[in-house]
């Protein structure tokens, strides 16, 4: 290490949180070479487990057993059509936030009497598709909102079942970017404004009350922020109650934390635990909406060494790879830390501390800052938790093309979404 050189950070020693593991100091995601694929697929490139994403879904699916519930799936986090189909397939539902997200639902075989639509700034365009989809909710976030819909469904001849976003007040203690609620935040609105939106709701030939809805952000360390927001829906259950409108569903959101570096694993257990205890014999049906907690660890981001350039005097060692904020932006938007390891761990040499940056001409292009390791050009790196917020927020920005994704199963891997080219890019643009 060099001189200077003290906060640095070893790369974990077990990878049993996340999908990958080493066998003869090779990568592997379950029983597959990660250098076979590259071999393949070429860098960067998206690579997801299926096996992970199956035991998130039953760790949470057992957790919540003692209820009557439904997982939503947050189709935002990553909204690969093949991860649907196979969310879908273990019986999600689906959380959407946008009219093209309905519409990758539809593409992937979806059922539409299974989503939720949820989002403050709902188009025209956006409610007549889901309308004449037939989805199971509108997650109403404003009087306006409640309003338009009413129009559009009373336009169709159709009756449109919905829930007020109720915003608690409630502080998720998670990064205020991804903060949903508080009363500063834009999303749901307060109870006196729930309450009035529910009776206007209620007297409406072209609405039908389905449910109470609720969201408080992503990221959520620990339960006790989700139940608190819990005991507010049901206070205000119980004031609807007393004014004639009776409520038997909950939407209650997601936000399980995951973990990236060192945070302490979100005890799904003891929050499931706290809802039974609290629905108990209320007979209310549930709905939750993980997104992260499925696919974030999952997923990972491979990528390859270009350039080294080894520190002068106190200036910093760079490695600059193949993979840049373009593809992976979570660093450079929220300073968000995502562990970096070799696919090949067999290389000899001082192990150094890098920043990992891409080429894309931001200073702001970074991967990760002061890691250890051991490298030299061309050797491939694994950007780990990247299967949630990766792929869905990636662009085209200094005309890079999207990079493809990969599903693992087993010992077989499949090519889910190719790699774009330029002419991808330039087919919808004039001179």
């Amino acid at each position: 290490k060099r001189a200077g050189a003290k906060q640095v950070e070893e790369f974990p020693e077990t990878l049993s949180d996340f999908s990958v593991s080493y066998r003869d100091e090779s990568l592997f995601m379950e029983d597959v070479s990660l250098e076979r694929i590259v071999d393949a697929v070429g860098t960067p490139a998206y690579v997801y487990s299926q096996a992970h994403i199956q035991a998130q879904y039953k760790k949470l699916a057992e957790a919540i057993k003692a209820v009557d519930y439904r997982v939503h799936y947050a189709v935002k986090a990553n909204s690969n059509l093949a991860l649907l189909k196979l969310l879908g397939n273990l019986g999600a539902g689906y959380d959407i936030v946008s009219g093209g997200e309905l519409s990758r639902v539809l593409s992937a075989q979806g059922d539409p009497g299974s989503v939720i639509f949820s989002g403050v700034g709902k188009a025209t365009h956006e409610l007549d598709l889901a309308l004449k989809a037939g989805i199971e909710c509108f997650n109403v976030e404003s009087a306006g909102e409640l309003d338009r819909l009413a129009e559009r469904a009373a336009l169709l001849s159709v009756v449109a079942p919905v829930a007020i976003r109720f915003n608690p007040n409630v502080d998720a203690k998670t990064h205020p970017y991804i903060s949903t609620g508080l009363q500063e935040n834009k999303f749901g609105v307060l109870k006196d404004q729930a309450l009035a939106l529910y009776r206007r709701a209620a007297e409406s030939e072209h609405l039908r009350v389905y449910g109470i809805a609720c969201h408080i952000g992503s990221q959520i360390a620990e339960p006790t922020p989700l139940i608190r927001a819990l005991e507010e829906m049901l206070s205000l259950r119980r004031e609807l109650a007393q004014q004639g409108i009776e409520i038997d569903h909950l939407d209650l959101g997601g936000g399980f934390g995951v973990r990236y570096r060192d945070e302490p694993e979100f005890d799904v257990g003891l929050w499931g635990r706290e809802v039974a205890r609290l629905l108990n014999g209320t007979g209310l049906r549930i709905s939750i909406e993980p997104g992260r907690f499925l696919t974030a660890n999952a997923g990972i981001l491979l990528s390859r060494v270009e350039y080294l350039k080894e520190a002068v005097e106190d200036a910093k060692s760079f490695a600059v790879v193949d993979a840049a904020m373009n593809d992976l932006i979570r660093p450079a938007l929220y300073g968000a830390w995502h562990e970096v390891v070799p696919v090949c761990n067999d290389l000899q040499g001082d192990r150094l501390p890098w920043d990992i940056v891409g080429p894309i001409c931001e200073s702001g292009d970074f991967i990760a800052k002061q890691r250890t390791l051991t490298l030299k050009q061309g050797k491939l790196l694994a950007i780990l938790s990247s299967g949630a917020y990766g792929a869905t927020l990636a662009s085209n920005y200094n005309t890079r093309g999207r990079a493809p994704e990969v599903l693992v199963h087993k010992d077989n891997w499949r090519l889910v979404r190719r790699r774009e080219n330029l002419q991808d890019q330039l087919i919808t643009e004039l001179p």
